[in-house]
């Protein structure tokens, strides 16, 4: 009955930014993390970001100073601020969570981000 609900994608100019929200929605108790991972055509699944229901944040490599992931625990909902953005950024991000005792972690369907000219 949970399902993760992604938004904010879309066309961006080389050096701007977005904004990415998923919001987990259903009988929910607890979250114990949420994160994106994103994907490009031919190239493996990366992490992106990820934050624990204590705060702490890991970001990939790339995405350090530049990106930003945040959360909203009444809302359930977790946040991707995506700023000078390149056009390697390019790619279908996905959202992750770890909720209440799952033995599996649920993922959103995607959502879109280009960064072109």
């Amino acid at each position: 009955q949970v399902q993760l609900v992604e938004s904010g994608g879309g066309l961006v100019q080389p050096g701007g930014s977005l904004r990415l929200s998923c919001a987990a929605e259903g009988n929910i108790f607890s979250i114990h993390s949420m994160g994106w991972y994103r994907q490009a055509p031919g190239k493996q699944r990366e992490l992106v970001a990820n934050i624990t229901s204590g705060g702490t944040t890991t970001y990939g490599e790339s995405m350090q100073g530049r990106f930003t992931i945040s959360r909203d625990n009444a809302k359930k909902t977790v946040y991707l601020q995506m700023n000078s953005l390149k056009p390697e950024d390019t790619a279908v991000y996905y959202c992750n969570a770890w909720i209440d005792d799952a033995w599996y972690a649920y993922w959103g369907r995607g959502t879109q981000v280009t960064v072109s000219s």
